[in-house]
C-alpha cells in the first residue's frame, strides 16, 4: 500500500477504534520503510469529502449541544467526551491533510510530521476512552459536536488554508484551554485524567509546530508573507472570532508569533 492508500482506508473506516488501530499500525509501518531500504511511496489517492462516521455518537449543530457544568461528575464526564470526539476528528484530519494535498510536491520530512501526528492522535484518543471507561461511560454515549469537519471542507482545495486554519487556529486554541482543563481534575485529585492531559498538551506543541513549519515552508517557496497571508486565511476561512485569553508561551514554542493572531483578534 501507498501512504495515500493507508490514509484512505483510514478516513473510510466508521469504527472509531478499529480507525486508530489502523493509524497506529500504518504509522508503525511508515516509520519502519524508512528505516529500510523500500521506502514507501506517497502515492495519490485521493481522500473522500468527509471521513466515515459510526452511528453512535449523535453529532449535533454546536448550538443544540447540551449545556454541561464542569464541576459535576456528568460534566467532567461530558468534558473528556468532547475531547475525545476532537482527537478522533483530528486523526482524520491529519491522514486527511497527507492524502488531499499529495500531488503538491513536499519534502520526505512533511509525511513524517504529519503520520507522527496522527499516530499522536490515535493514542490520546484510545488514552480518554480508558478514562471515560473509568468513569462509567465510553465513547459514542454522548452527542457530540457537528461542526469538527467542517473547516476542513472549506479549505480541501486551499493548502495553506488548511495549514493555517487547522493547526494554527484550531490547535493552537487547545493550547490556550488545556492547562484549565488540568487544573479540573487537579482539584478532584483525578491523577491519572491529569497524566492523560498532560501528554496531550506537550504532544499537541508539536502538531501546532508542524502547521506552522509547513506553512511558512510554502510561504517561502511562493515568496509570501506568512503574516500577511494569515491574516488574510484566517478572515476568509474561520468563521468564528480569535478570542483570548492566548497561551503566548505554548503558541510562540510552536511557531506562531504574537504578531499572528493579536492584531486579527476580537478582545
Amino acid at each position: 500500500m501507498t501512504l495515500t492508500q493507508m490514509a484512505v482506508d483510514i478516513l473510510t473506516t466508521s469504527d472509531p477504534h478499529l480507525k486508530v488501530l489502523k493509524s497506529k499500525d500504518y504509522s508503525d509501518r511508515w516509520f519502519a520503510s524508512n528505516m529500510s531500504d523500500q521506502r514507501l511511496e506517497i502515492g495519490n489517492t485521493k481522500p473522500p469529502s468527509q471521513p466515515s462516521r459510526p452511528k453512535n455518537p449523535l453529532l449535533l449543530p454546536p448550538r443544540n449541544m447540551p449545556k454541561r457544568k464542569y464541576g459535576t461528575e456528568k460534566g467532567r464526564i461530558a468534558l473528556l467526551h468532547a475531547i475525545a470526539h476532537i482527537e478522533l476528528n483530528a486523526v482524520d484530519l491529519h491522514w486527511d491533510i497527507i492524502a488531499r494535498f499529495a500531488d503538491v510536491e513536499m519534502p520526505n520530512g512533511y509525511y513524517d510530521d504529519w503520520v507522527k501526528a496522527a499516530q499522536e492522535e490515535s493514542k490520546h484518543f484510545s488514552l480518554l476512552c480508558e478514562r471515560l471507561e473509568a468513569m462509567g461511560s465510553y465513547y459514542g454515549d454522548l452527542p457530540a459536536h457537528a461542526g469538527m469537519w467542517s473547516s476542513a471542507e472549506e479549505t480541501s482545495e486551499d493548502f495553506l488554508g488548511r495549514l493555517a486554519i487547522v493547526p494554527m487556529v484550531l490547535e493552537a486554541r487547545g493550547l490556550d484551554v488545556t492547562p484549565g482543563m488540568i487544573k479540573l481534575f487537579e482539584k478532584i485529585n483525578d491523577n491519572e485524567t491529569v497524566k492523560t492531559l498532560e501528554l496531550i498538551y506537550a504532544e499537541e506543541v508539536g502538531h501546532v509546530a508542524f502547521g506552522s513549519k509547513w506553512f511558512h515552508f510554502l510561504c517561502g517557496r511562493h515568496n509570501k508573507d506568512p503574516k500577511i497571508v494569515f491574516h488574510e486565511l484566517v478572515n476568509k476561512y474561520f468563521k468564528s472570532s480569535l478570542k483570548p485569553p492566548f497561551n503566548d508561551e505554548k503558541r510562540a514554542e510552536a511557531g506562531i508569533p504574537l504578531d499572528f493572531y493579536w492584531p486579527i483578534a476580537i478582545s
